[in-house]
């Protein structure tokens, strides 16, 4: 039996940095039921337009909704500085670029880079930072720098993206529980722990079952 969770999601998706304690918990759960968590990346912006003063306001607005939602600690002071440009294709890769070196760090980098993007006010999109970030969570520098400027995980990048689109999944985070090709949906948007751990419980008892 093929049996895991799929966590559709954005590094610098603010609901995701939202939702990080509750897939932290989660994934322990699944992981005592022998069941691995993968990230998939959603790819949440492309955008090649520098972040302005009005951009910001819309901006730190989500954020102030996610806090007040999840509690989760922002820097609003530093964050989004105007002159960012909004682009989460480089911190996507890197997770991708994790996953095909040391999957068991992907989590580890994720939480790095969510950290320091909306608690530091450290811009994310630069490769500089990225691999910095990676080295900090296991990875070798010159092993990680030269894969995340691959082609091949450009191209994994969007693959991913890709089939999240293919999937008709529009909105970040999403969990999906796979078992041998059938997947089904546990959210699409943020849903507290109390919510969702029932929802996984019922679903890993089947699994194991079956």
């Amino acid at each position: 039996m093929r049996a895991r969770l799929l966590y559709v999601m954005d590094p610098m998706c603010s609901w995701c940095w939202g939702f990080a304690p509750v897939l932290e918990s989660l994934a322990e759960q699944a992981a005592a039921a022998g069941v691995g968590l993968e990230l998939v990346m959603g790819g949440l912006r492309r955008e090649g337009v520098a972040i302005d003063a009005a951009a910001r306001v819309r901006y730190l607005g989500y954020w102030q909704a996610v806090n007040a939602s999840t509690g989760q600690l922002f820097n609003f002071n530093d964050g989004l500085p105007e002159g960012l440009v909004y682009d989460t294709e480089p911190a996507c890769r890197a997770l991708v670029t994790a996953r095909a070196l040391a999957p068991e760090l992907v989590l580890p980098l994720n939480r790095l880079i969510q950290r320091a993007f909306y608690t530091q006010g450290v811009d994310v999109t630069r490769a500089s930072v990225l691999v910095e970030l990676a080295e900090r969570a296991g990875i070798p520098r010159i092993v990680f720098a030269e894969a995340f400027d691959s082609a091949a995980q450009r191209a994994a990048t969007a693959a991913d993206v890709s089939w999240v689109q293919d999937l008709g999944i529009a909105g970040f985070p999403t969990l999906l529980a796979e078992r041998n090709g059938q997947m089904a949906l546990l959210t699409n948007g943020y849903q507290p722990l109390d919510v969702l751990q029932p929802l996984l419980g019922r679903w890993l008892e089947r699994t194991v079952h079956a």
